[in-house]
């Protein structure tokens, strides 16, 4: 078992950080366990950790080995930018000197990596897994099933992208009679095919105001949720939460 310096820390026992700091420069006290340098993956089924950018980021391709992207510190809906911790690299004092993360851009799976202190972590204990050939979805809280429901996924063409996401958004919806329901939980994904679309064509979990089309293979690639599942899971769904979408 590590030894663990008080909170704030980054937990690393073994070879793996199972857990995040929520301020910029955590510190663990050292173990032998430790190896400076290394990416060490972050999580575990029962939780995962978002950063939430603390202003204006950049994202680098490696560490400190050119930028990849700049991220405002709000989102085009004035949502702060939001991304999922997959790993981390950690100094001989076990102290996060990078983290590893998911991003909400294309190619699907982008990962990047932030310095520590240019986010706020959070831990996350839910999860969303949505099954395209059962066209149902389910959502998760430490890892034990809390409720499953049908959905419409992506029409044969303009398919939902598998893969593995995180919710990078929420965005409470002003018509809630519109197409997108009373609220929309934006996914990391984009559709691969529906290149035009303003934004670059996001995927996202909303409600519907056609709920004749739930069960079917009917949207342009977003997962139409009944509205009133869909506030339930709106009310218990941080950003950060991982979205699996299976074939």
């Amino acid at each position: 078992m590590c030894n663990v310096a008080r909170a704030p820390a980054v937990l690393l026992c073994a070879s793996v950080l199972t857990a995040a700091a929520v301020t910029a420069a955590p510190a663990v006290a050292s173990t032998p366990q430790c190896r400076g340098g290394v990416l060490h993956p972050v999580g575990t089924p029962a939780a995962a950790y978002s950063a939430e950018a603390r202003g204006r980021i950049t994202v680098y391709r490696r560490q400190d080995r050119g930028p990849l992207a700049v991220f405002p510190r709000l989102t085009w809906s004035r949502y702060p930018t939001t991304f999922w911790i997959v790993g981390a690299i950690v100094n001989k004092a076990c102290a996060a000197s990078w983290y590893r993360v998911k991003l909400p851009i294309r190619p699907n799976g982008a990962v990047g990596y932030v310095r520590p202190a240019a986010v706020d972590v959070a831990r996350v204990t839910t999860s969303i897994a949505v099954d395209l050939s059962r066209r149902t979805l389910s959502f998760y809280r430490r890892g034990q099933l809390v409720l499953t429901t049908r959905v419409a996924v992506g029409s044969s063409a303009t398919r939902t992208p598998i893969g593995r996401y995180f919710v990078s958004q929420r965005i409470r919806v002003s018509d809630a009679d519109g197409p997108y329901g009373p609220a929309v939980l934006g996914v990391s994904a984009f559709s691969t095919v529906a290149t035009g679309w303003a934004r670059g064509g996001p995927i996202a979990i909303h409600g519907t105001n056609a709920p004749w089309s739930i069960g079917l293979a009917a949207s342009n690639g977003c997962i139409r949720v009944p509205n009133a599942t869909l506030m339930r899971l709106f009310a218990v769904t941080p950003a950060g939460t991982p979205v699996t979408i299976h074939p």
